[in-house]
């Protein structure tokens, strides 16, 4: 009566089905996945028209594990599910991050991915799964979709690598890895570990990505039995908006480039005018207290004029014919030698120190000042 398609592959010792034709026909898409005891159904549902008024791709995806699904029925105060919970927000989450970028770029149809849980058998995960059958879901669906998209998780459990580990396994993995993507690049890592080196982590992805090549193959040969016709995209034509913008915006975009280019260039020179009066000054330490003081007030002037000049270069460069909304730049050096020669070396020295150091250099060359007893 109904038209159903399966597809059986082992992962991971166990057994993955993926099954479309049987239930929720009137969707773009519904896959009921099912690995181990675990069963979930993914549907989907497009809008055959962008939705009209927004720019961006109105993507849903809700996640919802049902009290039902564990045999359980709901008691107490509260008789009935309750809103979502943190869970099934963060794989609502998990299952959006990989998929929404392999829309095409200009869809802007309402669409909706449902994932259900339909039975857990406490011991696989439903997220991975719900995952792979939005996936599958979508692929079927004839939406424009670049997919599709496999998943997987993999822990750390003495020692190696373990792909899909159960809920029992995880307990003693000190990794909780998902990797998810296409058959040639990861969309998505999110992982929980405890401490582990880069290396072990870079092998758990890679693990992951090749341990869900097979289900991305499986989907693959689902799809050439039960896909619907491709949706033709006709994406807003937009190039008035783009060349309004451009036209807009370019033409002062590109000057306050050249600007930053300018203003990069004369920043470099002017510390390489400090730079030379810091190798100056670091000569003029060694010299005598008269020729110190003497080449030290040279070096001073002439590393302020060159500042100076760059920075006024660079105000009318920059500035133009607007320099008045500039404001004035100036450059003060103090004519001290002692405090100069300190912020011109970067360094700290107190005046007992200087001074120590200036008579430990005259008594070397044979002119050390008198002190103040023979002065007296």
């Amino acid at each position: 009566m109904f038209e159903i398609h399966r597809e059986e592959i082992d992962w991971a010792g166990r057994k993955l089905v993926l099954e479309t034709g049987r239930i929720a026909r009137q969707a773009d898409g519904a896959v009921v996945a099912t690995y181990g005891e675990t069963t979930v159904l993914a549907t989907v549902v497009s809008m055959k028209e962008p939705k009209p008024g927004i720019d961006f791709f109105p993507l849903t995806v809700n996640y919802q594990e049902k009290a039902f699904a564990a045999g359980r029925i709901p008691g107490g105060y509260f008789k009935r599910e309750g809103r979502p919970s943190e869970k099934e927000t963060l794989v609502s989450r998990l299952i959006d991050r990989p998929i929404r970028p392999l829309f095409p770029d200009g869809y802007r149809n309402d669409t909706q991915i449902v994932a259900t849980v339909l039975s857990h058998d406490l011991e696989n995960d439903p997220d991975i799964l719900a995952l792979v059958a939005a996936s599958a879901a979508l692929t079927l669906s004839g939406i424009p979709f670049m997919g599709p998209v496999g998943a997987a998780r993999v822990g750390y459990i003495n020692g190696a690598v373990k792909l899909n580990p159960t809920v029992e396994e995880l307990k003693q993995s000190s990794l909780d890895l998902v990797v998810a993507g296409t058959g040639d690049a990861v969309l998505m890592v999110e992982s929980e570990a405890k401490e582990l080196s880069e290396a072990v982590m870079l092998e758990a992805v890679m693990a992951g990505h090749a341990g869900f090549q097979p289900v991305i193959d499986a989907i693959i040969r689902l799809a050439e039995k039960a896909a619907k016709q491709p949706r033709d995209l006709n994406p807003a034509d937009k190039s008035e908006v783009e060349t309004a913008v451009r036209e807009l915006a370019e033409a002062g975009l590109r000057a306050a480039q050249e600007a930053e280019d300018r203003l990069s260039k004369v920043q470099t020179q002017v510390e390489q005018t400090l730079e030379e009066a810091r190798a100056q000054a670091r000569d003029i330490l060694g010299r005598s207290h008269g020729e110190a003081t003497a080449e030290g007030a040279e070096v001073l002037a002439k590393a302020r004029a060159d500042a100076e000049a760059l920075i006024e270069r660079a105000r009318n460069e920059i500035g133009g014919e607007r320099d008045r909304a500039i404001q004035d730049l100036r450059s003060e050096v103090s004519s001290l030698v002692v405090a100069a020669t300190q912020r011109l070396l970067g360094e700290t020295i107190d005046a007992k120190a200087h001074q120590r150091l200036i008579d430990e250099a005259l008594t070397k060359v044979g002119d050390k000042p008198a002190s103040k007893a023979e002065q007296n």
